[in-house]
Order: C-alpha cells, then sequence, then structure tokens
C-alpha cells in the first residue's frame, strides 16, 4: 500500500473520529442531558453583585414587546418564525428581581393582571359566602410608583459573514462565520408625573461559525475515497437577548444613581458609579437634586 494512501486512511480515521465524537455529544445533548437553570453571563453576574440601594423600588412590567418585525433569517426559505423571542418580558421581570440579589426592586404583577384580579374576586366572593357580608377583605394591590417600557427594538442579521478555507491535493478544511446583532431599548416611567426618568439603548453580537473538513481523492483507478466532517455552533438568540436586557437594567440603576434618582447604600456602590462613569460611553447627565424616583 502506498504511503499516500495510508496517509489518506489515517486522516479519514481522525475525521471518522470527531464526527463520532460530534455524533455522541449530540445524542448527550438530545437523551442525556437533564434541564439547568440558564448559566449566568458576566452582565448577568455583574447585574446579580450591585451594591444594595438606600431604599426598595416598587416597579411594574406591563409588556415589553418584539418591535421588530423580523422572521427568523434563512439564505434558502422563506421562515415565518420570529427572529427574537415573543417573552421578553419575562426576561426583564427575571433581571429586574436578579439585580443586587434582589434588594433593588419589589416588581409587581402587571403582565397577567386580569389573571390575578379574577382571582381576588373569587376569593372575595367566597368569603361572602361562608362569612357573610361582614367577611375579611383583601388587602390592597400594591401599586408601583415606576413602569418599564420599551422593546426589542431591532434584529440585524448578516450584518458580516465570510469564512476561510484551504485544499492541497483535494485534502481541505474551511471555516464560515455570520454576525447578526440585537438591540434593545428600555426606559423608567414615573406613574405619578408620566416623566421618563431614564433611557438605555443596548446591543448584543450573535455569531454563527461553521468548521468542515473534507477529503476526495481517487486511492486507486476505480477506487474513490470521499469522506466529510464538520460542525456547527450558533449562539442561541434569546441567551443574547437576555444578556441585552440584563445590560439594559444595570445601566438603568447606574443612570438613575448618576441623576440622583436612586442610591447606593455603601461606599462600594457610589465608587462603582464613578468607575462606570469614567469607563463606560455614557453622556454625561445633568444631575437633579430635586427629582426622586417613585415619590
Amino acid at each position: 500500500m502506498s504511503r499516500g494512501i495510508v496517509r489518506l486512511l489515517s486522516l479519514f480515521s481522525v475525521m471518522t473520529v470527531l464526527a463520532g465524537c460530534a455524533t455522541q455529544q449530540g445524542r448527550r445533548d438530545v437523551l442525556e442531558e437533564a434541564p439547568t437553570l440558564t448559566p449566568s453571563s458576566p452582565t448577568a453576574l455583574d447585574l446579580e453583585n450591585l451594591p444594595r440601594p438606600k431604599r426598595k423600588l416598587d416597579i411594574a412590567v406591563y409588556q415589553f414587546p418584539d418591535l421588530t418585525g423580523k422572521n427568523e433569517p434563512n439564505d434558502n426559505v422563506a421562515v415565518f418564525s420570529r427572529a427574537v423571542t415573543q417573552g421578553a418580558s419575562n426576561f426583564v421581570v427575571d433581571a429586574l428581581q436578579r439585580a443586587g440579589h434582589g434588594r433593588w426592586f419589589t416588581v409587581d404583577e402587571r403582565g397577567s393582571l386580569n389573571n390575578l384580579l379574577q382571582e381576588r374576586q373569587l376569593v372575595k366572593a367566597t368569603r361572602t359566602d361562608f362569612e357573610g357580608e361582614n367577611a375579611r377583605p383583601l388587602p390592597p394591590i400594591r401599586f408601583a410608583g415606576l413602569l418599564v417600557e420599551g422593546g426589542i427594538i431591532a434584529f440585524d442579521g448578516n450584518v458580516m459573514t465570510g469564512g476561510i478555507g484551504a485544499n492541497y491535493l483535494n485534502i481541505g478544511g474551511n471555516v464560515n462565520y455570520r454576525r447578526d446583532t440585537v438591540t434593545v431599548a428600555m426606559r423608567v416611567v414615573s406613574v405619578q408625573t408620566g416623566e421618563i426618568l431614564t433611557s438605555v439603548t443596548t446591543t448584543k453580537t450573535i455569531y454563527s461559525v461553521g468548521l468542515q473538513a473534507n477529503v476526495y481523492q481517487f486511492v486507486s483507478v476505480n477506487k474513490l475515497l470521499q469522506a466529510e466532517a464538520g460542525i456547527t455552533k450558533t449562539e442561541p438568540t434569546q441567551l443574547a437577548v437576555r444578556q441585552a436586557i440584563d445590560l439594559a437594567v444595570y445601566a438603568t440603576v447606574m443612570q438613575g444613581a448618576q441623576r440622583h434618582l436612586w442610591s447606593f447604600a455603601d461606599p462600594e456602590g457610589r465608587a462603582l458609579l464613578e468607575n462606570y462613569v469614567a469607563q463606560d460611553a455614557v453622556t454625561p447627565i445633568p444631575i437633579n437634586n430635586a427629582k426622586k424616583a417613585g415619590s
């Protein structure tokens, strides 16, 4: 057997092992892995580790819609699935509750307000049936001094695409990549005055990378050796949206502290704010000591 054929068969064996590993990994992903909590990104950890505020704020989220109008990008066929999640308000509520390990915001239920009011009416009616007109009343629903508005305002697919490859003696490989971006806008509004207190916009890049190797070689006059192996990895869009929302909540806290709408209780927080203003591309905001959030 010639040395070239031995080299080709060795390469084919390596590619087969790699493909088998990829197949086994895919099988574990589908059949064996248990559900897990969404892992925290560096942005999420920054949000969760915020120093405590001087006082906790009541805040509400009615909706945080997809305003992009974009469908999932596909170069081959028309796809009618939305490009981004339709449940971003759940990410916003989760981010608000995780801010400073839950010490920053009391999030009041508004997304399913009709269900809440119906259940309270059911409790009231049941108590009246069993206890009469003097039945114990339910305590009032908490009201929020602040509202979160905004949404997912942009999704740009194929912002950048490209690749690189090489082939020598019909043995080669290539790498292809694609970059998308998602943009989130978030503002906090005072319930009493209707004034927009803070407004931030964040953008997250989404990468897709594909690796492929191939062999196409005649090992004898009538015998053709052909082998291919590859793997593609795409960052989940919903995780990108969540990270953009986490950063928006973090920036909202910082921007409000910079405007003296709320403040940190410890010197650690004030030092963090100074570092944020110094390092991040934030336009200086006029300070108005007379304005207080949620008052």
